[in-house]
Parts: structure tokens; sequence; C-alpha cells
């Protein structure tokens, strides 16, 4: 899979053809191979640049000690397909006792990657599959049952609070959990001259965070200063979320399609788009 722009310029006023524009994966490398070959395979070519470095937590203690009284809880919510991947190494044996709740399909995935279904566990997800958000997991919960009773909420170092501020107002306790870190990656010579020929040669964007979205400005503006920045925000940018087209908007791009949860609609999106 290529992995640089080619470097040459466009003619000025030439249009360029679609297939000839790069697709820019930005998950984190652990999660972007997979996409990118479903990208490759709708004819686009593929620019894997992440904008999100997933690390363990220095010291994974607590989150073993949490896992290891699973029991205590009705319910575990995982907020990304890294709080599983983190947790799950830890732990093999899921109790079918303990509800599991996700708020999207590559969380679904990630969870049968470690044989867990809805074979084997009671799952709990959105059920609007173009608005996959905690606001649409809470929707899905069996409060009544679940009250009086305590939730662990699986996460990255931060994450919103919307969730849990939601359940203990319906009388549910809940412990949070650190699975893993999010950082900004670094820059080095690889990567910074990657970043800079795409803002030169354009692509398109495919951004599933507002955190990325952030990093990615960031990123530029460290490569190559306001310049590129500019070049940025005039490239197209495809979003999962209607957060993250806010964030695009109020960061100053101009061409943000909002595409709805889930890869499926962001294949269909690419493939649309002229």
């Amino acid at each position: 899979m290529p992995n640089r722009p080619d470097p040459s310029p466009a003619v000025p006023g030439a249009a360029v053809p679609v297939a000839a524009v790069p697709v820019v994966v930005t998950r984190p490398l652990q999660q972007a191979t997979a996409f990118a070959a479903r990208v490759e395979a709708l004819g686009r070519r593929v620019e894997i640049f992440p904008l999100l470095a997933i690390e363990p937590v220095q010291d994974a203690a607590e989150l073993q000690a949490a896992l290891d009284r699973l029991e205590a809880f009705a319910l575990a919510v995982f907020v990304s397909p890294n709080a599983i991947d983190a947790a799950l190494r830890l732990r093999l044996q899921w109790p079918r006792q303990v509800a599991i709740g996700i708020v999207g399909e590559g969380s679904r995935a990630a969870l049968r990657a470690h044989g867990i279904d809805d074979g084997n566990a009671v799952i709990f997800g959105p059920q609007r599959t173009d608005k996959m958000d905690s606001e649409e997991l809470l929707k899905a919960l069996p409060l009544a049952q679940l009250r009086g009773k305590r939730a662990l909420i699986v996460r990255g170092q931060a994450g919103r609070d919307f969730l849990g501020e939601a359940l203990r107002g319906q009388g549910i306790a809940v412990d949070y959990v650190t699975a893993y870190r999010r950082l900004m990656p670094s820059l080095d010579g690889r990567n910074r001259a990657q970043l800079l020929a795409l803002a030169d040669a354009g692509a398109d964007w495919v951004i599933t965070s507002s955190e990325a979205l952030r990093n990615l400005l960031e990123m530029a503006r460290l490569a190559g200063g306001d310049d590129r920045v500019v070049k940025l925000q005039r490239q197209r940018i495809f979003v999962s979320h209607h957060r993250i087209a806010q964030t695009a908007q109020s960061l100053g791009f101009c061409s943000v399609t909002l595409t709805g949860s889930g890869d499926e609609r962001l294949l269909a999106a690419l493939q649309s788009s002229p």
C-alpha cells in the first residue's frame, strides 16, 4: 500500500479524476489498515496518516483491578474499540451476567475479534445506525433494570462525561477506569514530508474524531506553518458524526461531508463523491 502521494503538481485549472485524489485514513494505526483496504477496493488511492496515537496506560493495575471485580457490575461500557482491546487483553473470559454497552459498529467488530458476540453476551448499542453515540446508547439501555446497580465505563485518559452523569441521574452507580492514552503523533522526517505533500497536492480526509481533527491542524502548523493549515481547510473531509462536523466548521474547514456513523456510510460517501 502506498504511503506517500505523488509529489508532481497538478496542472492549474485541470480537473483531477477522483480516483487520482488520495483518500487519507487518519485512524490510529491499529485500526487503519482494514478500513484502508476497503477504500482501495473502491478504486481509490489510499494514504494512511494517523492523527491519534494509542498507547497503553503506564500502570495497568487499576484496569486489572476493575476487571478482576467485573462481576460486581451489571453493565460495562466500552467507549471505543481501543478500550475493548486494552481490557480484553487482561480479561480473557467475559461473565455473561455483565451486560456490555458499545457506541459503534467498530466496537462490535472488536468484540467479535475477542470471541464475544450476541450469542454469548448481552450487548447494547445505539438503535439508529446513522447516529451512534452515547446519547443513543443511553436510549437503548434497560435503565429500570439497572437502577440501584453499578456500571463500569472503560475509556481513554479522558472523555465526555455525558453517559456517566446520565446513568447516575437514573440511580445507577458509575465507576470509570482508564484503559489507554490518546496522544497526538509526534512529527518525524517521514510523516512531516507526507503531511506537507498531502496539503500541497490535495486529498480527501476521513476523520472519525474531533480530537483527530484538531491534531491535524496542529501538526500542519508545526510542519509547515499557517499556509499549510489554510490549504488543509480547503480540502474535503468526510466525517462520521455531527459533533465532528460542527468542530470542522468551527475550525474553518470549507468542505465537510457528514456521512453518518459506520464504515459502510463512510465508504458509500467516498464512492459517490464527484
